[in-house]
């Protein structure tokens, strides 16, 4: 095949695909994901009533909206720098050095999480991705606890995930927080680094804090390299920080320097 085939045939392959593209979009036109109207997978309507967690207000540790003086979720008292431990004996200080999330988990914020990975949308990855992005854009104007920006890609060496287990992958056919990993880390201009393995546990959604926490105990390791580095991990929803924190220790525990969060949603 001369160069002007091969020209031809590449045009013939991009033409048959945008036919094959807008036959599927006329038998089954895209829609909002949170209103349903047709067009796009986020109307405008919609995206300008996203549930936005304001940084400046959020608890630097855990993510959680309001938590900027005095987190009701973690425990941590900003204004007196302690733990309310005696108040709140489920006070904890997480491995995590900051917790940025972008959305609240209510409309959008949980429809989309849900949407791309029980209904297999998988045009979802990439907005999900930037609305992580824009929250830690915006979150390294904030301080983190130990007084640096919540997030600096800059000083951030790659971004890993929390991966599916395996009864997940095989029942969906994909994981869909690598697929907004890899969006994400094309948005922030960092590598994308596949390190971390889950074994089997039970479903966490029937699960309490402690129960979550008990069922990810060790469940969580690290398959390579990460000694010294500055990490940036991300879920799509946190709701007790149980998953989030386990794979901290584990990345924690094999040298990383630091491991910072992010999620699309905080469960508030």
């Amino acid at each position: 095949m001369d160069r002007r085939d091969y020209q031809s045939f590449n045009r013939i392959r991009a033409y048959r695909s945008d036919v094959l593209a807008g036959g599927a979009e006329l038998l089954w036109p895209t829609r909002c994901v949170v209103c349903n109207m047709p067009g796009e997978l986020l109307c405008a309507e919609c995206r300008a009533g996203l549930p936005w967690i304001e940084q400046r207000y959020a608890c630097p540790q855990c993510g959680a909206p309001h938590g900027w003086l005095a987190c009701t979720d973690c425990g941590v008292d900003y204004i007196r720098a302690t733990l309310r431990a005696e108040t709140d004996p489920r006070s904890t200080i997480w491995e995590t050095r900051a917790v940025v999330c972008a959305l609240e988990f209510a409309g959008a914020g949980a429809l989309m999480a849900t949407v791309l990975k029980d209904q297999h949308e998988l045009r979802l990855a990439p907005v999900m991705a930037a609305a992580m992005a824009t929250a830690l854009d915006e979150a390294g104007s904030w301080p983190a606890s130990d007084g640096r920006p919540r997030f600096d890609a800059a000083r951030t060496d790659a971004l890993c995930f929390i991966p599916a287990t395996r009864q997940a992958y095989a029942r969906r056919g994909f994981d869909h927080m690598e697929r907004v990993a890899r969006s994400l880390a094309t948005e922030l201009g960092i590598p994308c680094a596949d390190v971390l393995m889950r074994a089997t546990g039970a479903d966490q959604r029937a699960l309490g804090k402690e129960g979550r926490a008990n069922n990810l105990r060790g469940t969580v390791s690290v398959a390579g390299e990460v000694a010294g580095a500055h990490l940036l991990l991300v879920d799509d929803v946190i709701t007790t920080g149980a998953s989030v924190r386990e794979a901290a220790r584990a990345l924690l525990a094999r040298g990383a320097a630091s491991v910072t969060a992010s999620a699309l949603a905080r469960v508030w």
